[in-house]
């Protein structure tokens, strides 16, 4: 039986490595070569050497870690590094994320960094990769986790709008700044014409989005607003961090919810004090984890960042081999 130390992609301190290739895949610790998968803070931090990314996901890094050694790699497009042979391809998560394909002698890893199979207005559609081992994440590991259809929360956001609207109530939904934001938005517009107010957090991403070419419905900045603005019925997106912060006073009488994979579980939504909960993720729910594993035709699995337990008992009753690689990577943040 081959070793760890045999692994095309290791497990280090400084996060997934890759020895063939020498570079370091989503690092959390400073490395000379980094292959990025998406723009969350999670996966891409400052104090890289070099950068590799998407075309498509190049943007997001410059919003998030300004000026640095950048290469972009278009998707399906091969690479070398080293002795590896490298490519990304799209997973589906927020605009530019990927996958990471590695081979070497004709053994290929899977990487997938966050994904969902869902559809999603605002990125590319995950890709099945078949792989002698993929690396998939756990976020939502568990099968209680099933995602209804996003057209269909969206329209419940509008009607939750007009409701509070009825009783001279904002609406202001937390919602991530990189991509959750940009898909309510985009899933928005094919229900409602009325512009969105927004966050400054939330602005920022927002443009960065509709220079790809990301079709949104409008949106209007709440600093661009009169403070004596009547905001009744208006919806308003905002970070997680903005709750409880000056910043809502201005709002006077509002309803607050949050759009989060996390809304699933009822109780969630009532320790956090929110009025609504919206079920949106960026993430792959419990099916689609399980089909995706099995699509892409692995006879290894290594489960991250999540409920990893769960999975890999279900998958080992199945009878394939699965563990866990217990790296610093988060939740839906």
């Amino acid at each position: 039986m081959a070793s760890a130390s045999d692994d095309l992609i290791q497990l280090r301190p400084e996060g997934l490595y890759c020895p063939a290739g020498d570079f370091h895949i989503d690092p959390w610790r400073p490395v000379p070569r980094a292959v990025i998968t998406h723009g969350h803070g999670d996966h891409a931090r400052l104090g890289m050497g070099a950068y590799h990314t998407t075309r498509e996901g190049l943007p997001i890094l410059e919003w998030r870690l300004g000026e640095q050694i950048y290469m972009a790699h278009d998707y399906g497009a091969p690479f070398t590094m080293g002795r590896a042979t490298v490519s990304l391809h799209p997973a589906g998560h927020v605009l530019g994320s990927a996958q990471v394909r590695v081979e070497v002698d004709g053994e290929v890893w899977v990487a997938s960094g966050d994904y969902k199979r869902q559809h999603d207005p605002t990125c590319a559609p995950f890709e099945v990769v078949p792989c002698d081992t993929f690396i998939t994440e756990a976020t939502f590991g568990l099968p209680v986790y099933r995602w209804p259809d996003t057209s269909e929360v969206a329209r419940d956001i509008v009607t939750w709008r007009d409701r509070c609207g009825e009783r001279g109530e904002a609406a202001i939904l937390y919602c991530y700044a990189l991509g959750k934001a940009q898909r309510v938005l985009a899933e928005l517009a094919a229900h409602t014409g009325e512009a969105v107010l927004l966050h400054g957090a939330v602005a920022t991403g927002v443009e960065v989005y509709r220079r790809a070419g990301i079709a949104m419905v409008d949106t209007v900045p709440v600093t661009e607003t009169e403070k004596t603005t009547d905001y009744a019925g208006k919806l308003v997106l905002a970070p997680p961090s903005a709750a409880g912060s000056s910043w809502i006073r201005r709002f006077r009488r509002a309803q607050q919810g949050f759009a989060s994979g996390w809304m699933q579980i009822r109780g969630n939504r009532r320790r956090r004090n929110y009025d609504r909960g919206f079920v949106v993720s960026d993430h792959a729910d419990w099916p689609d984890l399980m089909r995706t594993v099995r699509e892409t035709g692995a006879s290894r699995i290594i489960a991250t960042h999540g409920n990893t337990d769960a999975i890999i008992r279900a998958l080992n009753e199945d009878g394939i081999a699965a563990e866990a690689f217990r790296t610093d990577f988060g939740g839906e943040e």
